[in-house]
């Protein structure tokens, strides 16, 4: 088997452990880019079989096009969400669509807990504290995280193993999915989303992005929360209207809020911006709140996922050429 592989928006970690996963494959050629894959890069495609893209590659019809007319015959997500795909354009122009339906879900949801108790124990302000010296413990007072009612929206691989680490800290965990888990059904509460909204102490979104999910969390949304909850998000950044949640900080209605992730994240995560002047006049509002920690798109890091992601990319490329893609990596 041979086959040409383009590598889109790709790191040096990226090409490390796809290097690693492709002495597997000897058929596969990749070749790295670090753009983005977008209408303006996709000329770069002449001649690829497969583009392999992550969250922030722009995939809409105009690129499908172009990718196909350059005789690309699949696009192989290295994550798994894929709402930056034109699926109907895809179908349309025959693409293939192949994703990593789970990578190592403890890591994102571990990494959403590390929101919770840095946020929760202000421990990041702390450590800056003690490093100049200074011991007082004004302002740094938190809660005590067992007992808490906690909402897990959506019970995914990454939700369902949230709720399972927040019932170790002794968390009352309540879930809302359209398809609930009947193993966390045992052990967690599902209830309405609107019940979340109104009772929960702390809020934690693991569900895709789609039509019925963008800006699931807006002014009406806010307005219905307790008073100084706590808000997780390490899904998708359009999850969250983010005019809405300024106001809902500015008005304290929102406690704290931790992000992994952010609806405008393509312009700047995954590239060093220390020395430009950021034109993103919201991002730069969100940064100003003290109860407010950002991460930039980091959930997933972890050399575990790397490595799985990469091994299932690698994987589902390799059946595509051989006509053996499982239903279960196919997307379309």
């Amino acid at each position: 088997m041979q086959c040409k592989i383009g590598v889109f928006s790709c790191q040096a970690y990226d090409q490390k452990t796809l290097n690693q996963a492709s002495e597997h494959h000897k058929g596969a050629e990749l070749k790295y880019f670090e753009t983005t894959l977008n209408e303006q890069s996709v000329s770069l495609c002449q001649g690829l079989d497969t583009v392999c893209v992550f969250v922030n590659d722009t995939v809409n019809e105009s690129v499908i096009i172009a990718l196909a007319k350059s005789g690309v015959r699949h696009i192989a997500l290295r994550c798994a969400g894929y709402n930056n795909i034109d699926l109907k354009a895809a179908k349309k122009y025959g693409l293939c669509v192949s994703r990593v339906p789970a990578y190592s879900p403890h890591s994102v949801a571990e990494h959403a807990i590390a929101l919770m108790l840095t946020l929760n124990r202000k421990t990041h302000r702390a450590f800056n504290r003690v490093r100049e010296g200074n011991f007082n413990l004004n302002g740094l007072m938190g809660f005590t995280l067992h007992g808490k009612r906690v909402g897990v929206v959506g019970t995914g691989h990454i939700g369902k193993a949230t709720a399972n680490i927040l019932k170790g800290f002794g968390c009352t965990v309540l879930c809302c999915d359209p398809q609930p888990d009947s193993s966390l059904a045992a052990e967690c509460t599902y209830t309405s989303f609107d019940d979340i909204l109104q009772t929960c102490d702390i809020i934690t979104l693991h569900c895709p992005l789609n039509d019925d999910t963008f800006h699931l969390i807006d002014h009406h949304n806010i307005n219905q929360m307790k008073d100084g909850v706590m808000l997780i998000n390490t899904s998708r950044g359009a999850l969250i209207d983010t005019k809405a949640m300024i106001e809902g900080l500015k008005s304290e209605k929102i406690g704290s809020l931790g992000i992994d992730v952010y609806e405008q994240e393509a312009s700047l995560f995954f590239t060093d911006h220390s020395m430009d002047i950021i034109h993103d006049d919201i991002f730069e509002r969100l940064q100003t709140f003290p109860n407010v920690l950002i991460t930039g798109h980091q959930g997933f890091f972890t050399r575990e996922a790397m490595e799985e992601i990469a091994t299932t990319t690698l994987a589902n490329i390799v059946h595509f050429c051989q006509g053996t893609l499982s239903e279960h990596n196919r997307v379309i």
